[in-house]
């Protein structure tokens, strides 16, 4: 059962990938997602429709449902922003990366768990990483006094998505105690297309979207969904803690195709922090 988790959480890395490339080469982020969500809701619709007689709506299960449309709307609304002002090679790896950092920091902090020497080392390859993605820069002035620039927005909006992921597993793990993979990925898919409804009727650029990329959204609004769908299909596999680092090899794809489709700069250096972080990852998730 294991080996089949592990194929849908690297299918599901990959594809995660993909769309993201799809998005950072798009002309109007919100509109490209926009129409992906319309896709993905009348893709998946009839497969939803079918598993609603397994969905269990008590209180808690009505909670966790409107917990996760609100994340993954939040979710969809900072992703824009950060592809609309980071490059991929460089955002990508931050986003992926803070997610799996997160939850064992407040496992320690606010649970009293306990990490290995071999998961603190995780961690200390994750947060190295993502220092080096975010430009930070040391420079001596003439008085001696070093001070530190950071080009921050992007590197800040890249956390800010990966702080939604993070909550939005935790959340939707929950959830699936409730309702079915299908129809909790269905519900996402609604409640992201009402939250990048405003932006997208305000950008005036539906039309030339979609004469420009009206193929990709169709093959984007079965990749983004599918992607996620494939992960929620696993952790009925094994446990989301092994699970969660794996899919974050996706990183390693996101640089790659940063750097050498889209040619963006810094190649080498942020090939290595993707590799970095996807190290720290995978050592936090296995020996942590």
């Amino acid at each position: 059962m294991f080996s089949t988790a592990l194929l849908l959480v690297l299918s599901s890395g990959f594809l995660h990938s993909v769309w993201n490339l799809y998005t950072k080469r798009s002309m109007n982020k919100h509109v490209f997602l926009w129409f992906c969500q319309i896709v993905a809701i009348l893709a998946f619709l009839p497969w939803a429709v079918r598993d609603w007689g397994s969905t269990t709506l008590t209180s808690i299960g009505i909670l966790m449902i409107l917990a996760s449309m609100l994340l993954h709307g939040l979710y969809m609304m900072l992703l824009a922003a950060t592809y609309t002002i980071g490059d991929l090679s460089q955002v990508y790896p931050i986003m992926r990366g803070t997610s799996p950092l997160l939850v064992p920091l407040i496992a320690v902090s606010v649970l009293g768990e306990q990490l290995s020497i071999a998961g603190w080392l995780g961690i200390s390859l994750i947060v190295l990483g993502i220092v080096l993605l975010s430009n930070i820069t040391f420079r001596r002035k003439a008085s001696n006094v070093v001070s530190v620039s950071v080009n921050k927005k992007a590197p800040l909006l890249a956390l800010a998505v990966g702080v939604c992921i993070a909550c939005y597993i935790v959340v939707d793990k929950i959830a699936l105690d409730y309702v079915s993979a299908v129809v909790l990925n269905e519900a996402g898919n609604i409640s992201t297309l009402l939250v990048l409804s405003w932006a997208t009727i305000r950008s005036g650029g539906i039309q030339r979207e979609l004469k420009a990329n009206w193929k990709v959204m169709l093959l984007g609004g079965l990749i983004a969904p599918g992607g996620y769908l494939l992960f929620l299909l696993a952790l009925d596999y094994a446990p989301v803690a092994q699970l969660a680092p794996m899919r974050e090899i996706g990183t390693v794809f996101g640089s790659l195709m940063g750097v050498f489709i889209l040619r963006e700069k810094q190649g080498t250096r942020r090939l290595f922090t993707s590799i970095l972080i996807t190290a720290g990852i995978i050592i936090l998730g296995v020996w942590g």
